[in-house]
């Protein structure tokens, strides 16, 4: 039985008309290029699929709401599905307001620790979101996301993942950085935002190389566990062709194979 007092309420501005946020929420292409693969059947009904990579495995939902451009309800489709709603609102000058209401949680040590970490990761996602509208509106990206789970807390994973790419852990918003080292990803580009968020220590990344795009480092979660992510979404004429530069590293440097798409 869920726990209808408990769900997460989070919202972000982001630009664009209502219109132009929807395709972005609402269509399989849009939510690839900030969130994970997915294919959306755009009906009251329809059928939607959500590719979290080898280790997490497809995830399925229905669409329980279809009210474009302004409300979108997924429904999960396992034992313990989650909803998700949606709400899109025009706000001044050229921006919308986009808002993200989780519910269906159940009580419990493992409701718990879910709850904790959708909230987290949410904020990190719905940031990406921003970073998508605001310098890759109306394009598609090639989304790269492997996550690498490390002991010590999120600072320590943070701290160490850093290092060995190369680049300081301590970069304020507009800081620029390139990573550095044998083996090691080339990517560059500038922090947009560093954030620190009790369960996380994330930089958001706007990227320049290898190619224009925008994503995530992250460390998320707590001293047993922390999933380290270096989520990437890579735009323009060779992005499909970019090879995934990441997993290959975070094996090498931190131990079992990640996950990745």
């Amino acid at each position: 039985m869920s726990d209808e007092s408990r769900v997460i309420d989070l919202s972000v501005e982001v630009p664009g008309t209502p219109e132009q946020v929807w395709a972005t929420i609402a269509t399989g292409p849009g939510i690839t290029s900030w969130f994970v693969p997915h294919t959306v059947e755009g009906r009251p009904g329809g059928g939607v699929t959500m590719d979290f990579g080898p280790g997490y495995g497809v995830a399925t939902a229905r669409v329980a709401a279809w009210e474009p451009p302004h409300r979108l309800v997924l429904e999960g489709e396992d034992e313990n599905a989650l909803a998700y709603e949606w709400l899109v609102e025009a706000s001044s000058g050229s921006t919308c307001v986009v808002r993200l209401v989780t519910s269906g949680f159940g009580t419990g040590d493992d409701w718990d620790a879910q709850y904790d970490a959708l909230g987290t990761g949410w904020q990190l996602f719905l940031e990406n979101l921003r970073l998508h509208r605001q310098h890759f509106p109306g394009q598609a990206a090639r989304a790269l996301i492997p996550t690498q789970m490390l002991p010590g807390g999120p600072e320590t994973a943070f701290a160490r993942v850093c290092a060995e790419l190369g680049i300081p852990a301590d970069l304020p918003a507009g800081g620029a950085f390139r990573t550095a080292g044998s083996g090691v990803p080339e990517l560059s580009g500038t922090v947009d935002r560093a954030l620190r968020l009790g369960r996380a220590t994330a930089y958001l990344l706007v990227l320049d190389g290898p190619a224009p795009g925008h994503g995530f480092l992250a460390a998320e979660g707590t001293q047993d566990a922390v999933a380290v992510s270096l989520y990437l979404y890579f735009y323009g004429d060779g992005a499909a062709e970019l090879p995934d530069m990441v997993s290959p590293f975070l094996a090498e440097r931190f131990g079992a194979a990640p996950s990745s798409t």
